[in-house]
């Protein structure tokens, strides 16, 4: 009534929890579609709300969010969000959609989080959440510009230990300073089950008292199981209403000699064997359809084709079993139940129950239903793989295992699409790369992604040697070589990353130096300027889109040496630069081009070249390109290097103070968080060297900056921005350790000698210019 509105989803042991806040939003969305026609002005701000949350990444959550996207194109011929693609995109890779699905999902919430609307999420069984919904949550909370939110989580703790990543969640909510408030809710009071017979029986409390002490000792307080217990003494005939006193009766005596499990399942699968054989039937064939099905999967799930569905869901409905969603969506009344349903079927019996429920759905799912359907055939299918006997039937499984794997990518459901793969995998004879090749291959590539976003690097290092050793060209190399190298960036192996990039490169036809002497610098140096030779800005944005499939990929690998040299070895940094150049203007441009062209500006204006008027052009045609290309995503890294090093010796500073935040904002958005947090670590820089805004107020942006870094794991650029904020603090005259935001036994001195230690010169750098900054001024 006051404008609040109400997220819910809940967690199911063992099924997908990696889509069950996308599904909760998923609903939330149809519930909110459903009402838009009564306030259509309220739904259009709350579109463009969301427009200008989510920008150009919208396209990724409403593949996702079906509902998101009708209400976004509501009205509108063509989504408003959606933005057509030119040219060939190297920079753009399906393992970045979960990194960029969370920041997505967080500028969600935050755009649904208004003043006239506040929010509530409440998701229900988080100790069986997955990582990246926690990792989603913990970013929520520690957000600054969410407002107006409330996140309302439940769970067992009798499940939950300190090692459970719940816990390691909860404790970085509140270490980032976020008020997390616990609340014990334990069994129902004896006083709070006499009211509820109370109620029901509508009978004064008093005459209520000796019935509900049996009840709650009996029923220990549980609220699932006081409820059926009072349903089942009035279905045997010990709970009666009386037409004669015309008020409802009881058997005590009966009751209390009334035997009843400890465990709300055995009782509730005890009234369960009491309903029809039919109905215990179909009721089994839902609890293995999941927590919540439609009546068309339901029709393909039971064995009987004429059965009369409407009346199978009007009776469960009525004895508390499902509960309706919308339209012909249900979901079991609560997970205990389901489970209990789940007990009708025998032990022995229930590997060939699901096989055979899996394969009936199969068979009668037509070509175009499979995709949708793929999920409850897997599902069911792979708890009754080990009675599969043929080889032809392990390989139909292995595919649709690969089906259910990359459908899940594609959700963002990465840790369920690594346990599909996982399966697909398994059900391969050792001969499969002889007899399978291209199903064998497919299950590596997808796998090798999946594992990479879900950060399992040990298992991915495990993994890839098979691939390695059995593909038939290098070619067929190249995706499992990809996520291996990304794994070790992610993991900070820089120098072995370095080398797999030469080495990869080398068999690219690629030949990177490993040591760099003069003569080769200049050789180099000659080399690419023979190339740009004669071209100016015209030419080289007419330059043709590069197809050549060796080329992209030798586009790829060179821009993650391009990172990892200026880390680890700057000066091999040039070289790659040079080499991403000359790539361009003899094969092509791609999108990793932009920024090949806006590095090779940042060199021309460095030492010993000096030409700012030639590294200025480079930045002109980087951006132009950029645009042409239609390549947004690369804006982060672009304008890091275009308004962080290049237009500062033509254009004032505080033009370029803006470009900053702009490509920081694009980076969260797009899943660029090492040059998002890169961008906002220019912008203090500049704003503190070159442009003179005020330290209070660039205080605190650098503590918003910070957690935002901070957030997203990314170690060296906390350090970097560390060492900005305790010039802050240092030039104010304050006595404080800015170090001691990020890691509490960390201070500048013990920054350093740990750069120092790992060779880590950009750090060192840093600190140094820091320290020389401070001696002058104090």
């Amino acid at each position: 009534e006051k404008g609040g509105r109400f997220v819910e989803g809940k967690f199911v042991n063992f099924h997908q929890p990696d889509v069950v806040l996308t599904a909760a939003l998923d609903t939330f969305f149809g519930i909110l579609f459903d009402k838009s026609r009564d306030n259509p002005k309220q739904m259009m701000l709350l579109r463009w709300r969301i427009h200008d949350a989510i920008g150009s990444g919208s396209d990724a959550l409403l593949n996702i969010i079906p509902n998101l996207q009708k209400l976004m194109t509501m009205g509108d011929e063509h989504n408003p969000s959606s933005h057509s693609t030119r040219g060939y995109n190297t920079s753009k890779r399906r393992g970045d959609i979960g990194i960029r699905m969370k920041y997505l999902l967080v500028k969600l919430i935050g755009a649904l989080s208004h003043r006239s609307h506040p929010l509530v999420l409440f998701l229900d069984d988080l100790q069986w959440a997955d990582a990246m919904t926690l990792d989603v949550i913990r970013m929520i909370m520690t957000d600054p510009d969410i407002e107006h939110f409330l996140f309302i989580g439940c769970y067992r703790d009798s499940e939950v230990g300190l090692a459970h990543p719940l816990t390691s969640s909860l404790n970085d909510i509140q270490n980032q300073g976020t008020n997390v408030i616990t609340i014990k809710l334990g069994q129902i009071e004896k006083e709070c089950v006499n009211s509820l017979v109370s109620d029901a029986l509508c009978l004064p409390p008093s005459l209520c008292v000796r019935l509900s002490t049996v009840v709650h000792r009996k029923t220990g307080g549980i609220m699932l199981f006081v409820l059926k217990f009072l349903k089942s003494l009035n279905e045997e005939g010990l709970l009666w209403f009386s037409m004669s006193s015309r008020r409802w009766e009881f058997d005590l005596n009966r009751i209390k000699v009334r035997e009843i499990s400890d465990d709300v399942v055995v009782h509730m699968t005890n009234q369960m064997n009491r309903l029809s054989k039919r109905m215990q039937a179909k009721l089994k064939c839902c609890a293995c359809l999941g927590p919540c099905f439609d009546t068309e999967i339901l029709r393909k799930a039971i064995r009987e084709t004429d059965f009369n569905i409407n009346s199978f869901l009007e009776s469960s409905l009525e004895d508390g079993f499902f509960q309706h969603i919308v339209d012909d969506r249900y979901k079991w009344a609560h997970d205990q139940v389901q489970q209990a349903a789940y007990e009708l079927i025998p032990f022995a019996s229930r590997e060939s129950f699901h096989l055979l429920l899996g394969s009936r759905i199969l068979v009668r799912a037509s070509p175009t239903e499979l995709g949708k359907l793929v999920y409850f055939i897997v599902d069911n299918m792979n708890r009754g793989s080990r009675l599969l006997e043929s080889s032809d039937q392990k390989i139909e499984l292995a595919r649709l295992n690969l089906r259910a794997g990359e459908k899940a990518i594609l959700s963002s459901a990465f840790h369920s699409a690594s346990k599909y793969l996982q399966k697909g995998l398994s059900l391969l004879a050792i001969d499969s790369w002889e007899t399978h090749y291209t199903l064998t291959l497919q299950l590596y590539d997808a796998i090798s992604e999946a594992l990479f976003v879900t950060g399992d690097f040990v298992k991915l290092s495990d993994l890839i040697e098979e691939p390695l050793r059995h593909a038939r060209c290098f070619e067929d190399k190249l995706n499992i070589y990809n996520n291996y190298v990304r794994s070790l960036i992610a993991s900070g192996n820089y120098e072995e990353c370095l080398d797999m990039c030469i080495s990869i490169l080398l068999q690219l036809g690629e030949i990177i130096p490993t040591e760099v002497t003069e003569d080769i610098y200049a050789n180099e140096v000659a080399e690419v300027k023979k190339s740009l030779e004669g071209k100016n800005r015209e030419d080289l944005l007419c330059l043709p889109t590069m197809l050549d499939a060796s080329k992209l990929a030798a586009m790829q690998f060179l821009n993650h040496a391009l990172t990892l040299s200026f880390v680890f070895k700057p000066i091999l940094n040039p070289i790659v630069v040079f080499r991403m150049v000359e790539i361009s203007i003899q094969h092509g441009v791609c999108n990793l081009s932009a920024f090949a062209f806006a590095c090779y500006g940042g060199w021309l204006v460095s030492f010993p070249t000096y030409d700012f008027d030639g590294g200025y052009t480079m930045g002109l045609v980087a951006n132009d390109l950029m645009k042409m290309l239609n390549a947004t995503e690369i804006i982060p890294r672009l304008y890091s290097m275009v308004y962080g090093f290049i237009n500062i010796w033509k254009e004032p500073f505080q033009a370029c103070l803006g470009k900053h935040v702009e490509a920081a904002d694009v980076g969260e958005s797009t899943g660029d968080m090492e040059f998002s947090t890169t961008n906002l670590m220019l912008y203090v820089n500049m704003a503190i060297y070159g442009c003179g805004i005020d330290l209070r107020n660039l205080e605190k942006d650098i503590q918003v900056y910070m957690r935002r870094a901070i957030r997203c794991n990314q170690i060296m650029l906390i350090k970097n921005m560390s060492i900005l904020y305790q010039l802050t603090l240092d030039l104010k005259g304050f006595n404080h350790n800015a170090f001691s935001l990020y890691h509490l036994g960390m201070s500048e001195e013990t920054c350093f000698a740990d750069a120092h230690q790992h060779n880590h010169i950009a750090i060192c750098r840093l600190i140094c210019v820091k320290r020389k900054y401070v001696a002058f001024w104090m």
